[in-house]
C-alpha cells in the first residue's frame, strides 16, 4: 500500500472523494425519485442516477477496513473504543442538534413552499422539534438521515478489536473462507422477498427466515453478515492485492459494474412497478449488502487501488480531508438546493448535477471554516 511524502496513502485519499461525492450526488437524486408515479421521467432520472451512486457507503467502510486493520500491537481494546468511539461522538451529538434546528428555520422560513416530495412540510412544528432534539438519543430523523451511517460505524468500531485479533492470525484461506460465507448473505435479502411468492408462509405473520421471528431476530448468518464483509473483504486486498493485468481486470470487473448496476437501477424500476411508493420493497435493490451494489462496489475499489501514486498532489489530501465534515452537514444543504434548482424547463440530470456542485462546495467551504477553529474543528475531524 503505496504512500505519498507526508504518509498519506494515495489512493485511499482520491477514493475517499468519490466516495463522499457519490454520497451527496445519491441524495440529490433522492428528490427526484420520491416523484414515484407523479412525474415518471424525474423519477427514472432519479432512480438511474441513485443507483449509479450506491457503491458509496461500502466504499466507505472498506476504507475503514484499510486504514484500521489490523490493529496496532497491544492497543488495549478500551483504548481504541475511547479514541475512534469518542472521534465520532462529538460531530454525531452536534450534527444531530444541529441539523433539526437548521431545517426547521428553513422549511418554516424561506423554504416553507418547497415542492421537494420527500419533505413533509407538516412535520415542522415547535413539538416535532422538540421531539427531534432528544430523540436522536435512539436513533436519527429526517433531517438527520446521513448520521445513520455514524450509529453503523459505532457497531463497526466495537467489534474491530475481535476481528482484528482474528486476522492478525488468520491465514489466506481462513479469510476467504469467511469471505465466501458472507458473499452467500449478500443473496440473502431476495430469497427473503421471493419465499411468499414460492409458498413461504411465514411465522404468525413474520415472513423472515432462516431462525429470523418476532422474538428473534439473529438468524442463521446474523454473525457473518452486513458491513462487516466490506471490512475483512477490504484488509483482504490489501493484504493480497490482485496482481492481474489491466485487461483482464477490465474483462472481469467492468462487466461486473455493469451488471450490478443493471441489477440495481432496473430492479428499483420493476420493484416500483409492482409495490409503488413502498420503501420497504423498494430499497431492497438498493441494500448496500446486497450482491447487486457489492457487484458494483468492488471493481470500483480495485480499480482505484491501481491509480498510481504520482498522480497524487497536496490538494487531494486537502480535499479528502474535508469530506467526513461534508458527509455530516451536506443533507441540509442538499433541501435548500433542491428548491435552488427547482426550475421549470430545467432538465432533471442538469438539476441533480447542479445540486450536487452546489451541495459539494457549500459544505465543503462551511467544513473548512470549522475546522480552521481550535474549538469547532471537532465537529468536523
Amino acid at each position: 500500500m503505496y504512500t505519498v511524502d507526508n504518509g498519506r496513502v494515495a489512493w485511499v485519499d482520491a477514493l475517499r472523494i468519490l466516495a463522499c461525492a457519490m454520497v451527496v450526488v445519491s441524495h440529490c437524486s433522492d428528490g427526484f425519485v420520491a416523484e414515484f408515479g407523479a412525474d415518471r421521467e424525474a423519477f427514472l432520472t432519479g432512480t438511474l442516477v441513485g443507483s449509479l451512486m450506491r457503491p458509496s457507503v461500502p466504499l466507505f467502510v472498506m476504507i475503514t477496513g484499510v486504514l484500521l486493520l489490523p490493529l496496532p500491537d497491544g492497543c488495549p481494546m478500551a483504548s481504541f473504543y475511547r479514541r475512534r468511539v469518542g472521534r465520532i461522538a462529538w460531530p454525531l451529538v452536534a450534527w444531530s442538534l444541529l441539523l433539526p434546528v437548521m431545517a426547521y428555520l428553513y422549511f418554516t422560513g424561506s423554504g416553507s413552499g418547497s415542492a421537494n416530495p420527500s419533505v413533509d412540510l407538516s412535520a415542522y412544528t415547535p413539538d416535532v422539534l422538540v421531539g427531534r432534539l432528544w430523540s436522536w438519543v435512539l436513533n436519527f430523523n429526517f433531517d438527520t438521515t446521513p448520521l445513520w451511517y455514524l450509529y453503523m460505524l459505532v457497531g463497526l468500531y466495537l467489534v474491530m478489536p475481535v476481528v482484528g485479533s482474528w486476522l492478525k492470525h488468520a491465514s489466506k484461506k481462513d479469510m476467504l473462507t469467511f469471505l465466501g460465507l458472507w458473499f452467500a448473505t449478500l443473496f440473502i435479502p431476495y430469497i427473503r422477498l421471493l419465499a411468499p411468492a414460492m409458498g413461504y408462509a411465514g411465522n404468525y405473520g413474520n415472513y423472515d427466515i432462516f431462525g429470523g421471528c418476532d422474538w428473534n431476530v439473529f438468524s442463521t448468518f446474523h454473525y457473518v453478515s452486513g458491513f462487516i464483509g466490506y471490512i475483512i473483504l477490504a484488509y483482504y486486498l490489501k493484504c493480497y492485492p490482485l496482481d492481474w493485468g489491466m485487461k483482464k481486470m477490465s474483462a472481469v470487473f467492468i462487466p461486473m459494474f455493469f451488471v450490478g448496476y443493471s441489477i440495481t437501477a432496473g430492479g428499483y424500476i420493476w420493484l416500483q412497478s409492482i409495490y409503488p411508493g413502498d420503501y420497504a420493497y423498494l430499497e431492497i435493490v438498493w441494500l448496500f449488502t446486497g450482491i447487486n451494489v457489492s457487484m458494483m462496489t468492488v471493481p470500483v475499489f480495485v480499480f482505484m487501488q491501481r491509480l498510481p501514486s504520482g498522480l497524487w498532489r497536496p490538494w487531494v489530501g486537502r480535499v479528502a480531508s474535508l469530506t467526513f465534515g461534508v458527509y455530516l452537514c451536506h443533507f441540509f444543504f442538499v433541501m435548500v438546493f433542491y428548491d435552488v434548482f427547482d426550475v421549470d424547463g430545467m432538465p432533471y440530470l442538469l438539476r441533480i448535477l447542479g445540486m450536487a456542485v452546489s451541495v459539494s462546495v457549500t459544505a465543503g467551504i462551511l467544513t473548512w471554516v470549522l475546522s480552521a477553529n481550535r474549538i469547532t474543528r471537532i465537529l468536523v475531524k
